[in-house]
């Protein structure tokens, strides 16, 4: 039933590092970067590289999977400023977020605080369609709405008016954050009233729940984020019904993906990013409660990195 399936974007998580990982073992049909956020300036292109380092390689990751740069901001000119610099720096395609729920983007009305205004969202939507070329896709990701699971249709028409050709759509509000459960059914009142395809996002943690998503919202599409991270295979258990993967098949994707850190340019951020993976990764494995109560206290990735080779 999937048509494709898109590794959602993580701030702070889903880095180059986790997407060429994720993407070498699964079928994804599509990345989407950590938000570039924007504020009053064209930003320089070692943002862009920086936070999209596949940029270099035709903005796709080592094995050929497709990234699209997703940008974040409230003004729509500089959005459009640096969709171009986007662009011409050899992006194949721009994604707006307007679904992040954290605090520190919403006090500065960035992210799903924009739900509260669909004139807004319009005006974004026109500004940066007109300066991405037509041949290239222009994406938004949304909630259901602010406060209250209210605004998502008035939002959604509001976006498809300013020219965006995709939508994916977090089933919740802003205000549920990341409780259970996901409303899947509120997307089909939106899958019924727009042309462009809309992608299912939200609480989607095993292929059963993919397929219970897909029927309720009326969508072929599925973005995967937090459950991408808990089964680092759950792409490929949707797509081509492979079991999930063994407690000691997620070791080596974590020595893996440990070696990857140390030789590259994140060593300082790996303590906190392992640590933040194996959080997810407790949803789904037993033993990687055990394995976090060993690091949880640990602060240099040569004493992480030891401990992951002992087990």
């Amino acid at each position: 039933m999937t048509a494709r399936l898109i590794l959602a974007p993580m701030e702070g998580v889903l880095d180059h590092l986790m997407r060429d990982l994720l993407t070498r073992i699964n079928p994804f049909d599509l990345c989407v970067t950590e938000f570039i956020r924007v504020v009053d300036m064209r930003l320089p292109s070692r943002v862009f590289h920086r936070l999209c380092p596949e940029l270099h390689q035709g903005c796709k990751t080592p094995n050929g999977t497709p990234v699209r740069i997703q940008l974040l901001g409230q003004e729509p000119d500089w959005l459009a400023e640096n969709a171009d610099q986007a662009c011409l720096l050899g992006a194949q395609g721009i994604d707006l977020n307007f679904g992040c729920p954290a605090k520190t983007v919403n006090k500065s009305r960035g992210g799903a605080s924009l739900l509260a205004d669909s004139e807004q969202l319009y005006r974004i939507a026109k500004a940066v369609r007109a300066a991405v070329p037509a041949h290239l896709p222009v994406s938004a990701k949304i909630r259901l709405g602010l406060e209250d699971r209210d605004s998502y249709l008035e939002n959604s028409q509001a976006l498809v008016e300013g020219g965006i050709t995709e939508l994916a759509v977090h089933a919740r509000s802003k205000k549920d954050g990341y409780r259970p459960p996901a409303y899947w059914p509120m997307v089909a009142d939106i899958r019924a009233a727009l042309s462009i395809p809309v992608v299912i996002n939200g609480e989607i943690w095993n292929s059963e729940q993919a397929l219970l998503a897909q029927t309720q919202s009326g969508c072929t599409d599925v973005m995967l984020g937090r459950g991408a991270l808990a089964l680092p295979n759950l792409a490929a258990t949707i797509k081509h019904k492979v079991a999930p993967m063994s407690w000691a098949q997620v070791l080596a994707l974590l020595l893996d993906y440990s070696a990857q850190e140390i030789e590259g340019d994140k060593g300082e951020y790996y303590p906190n990013r392992i640590k933040q993976w194996l959080s997810y990764l407790k949803i789904q494995y037993q033993p990687a409660h055990d394995l976090f109560g060993h690091i949880r206290t640990l602060k240099h990735t040569d004493d992480i990195r030891r401990t992951l080779a002992s087990l």
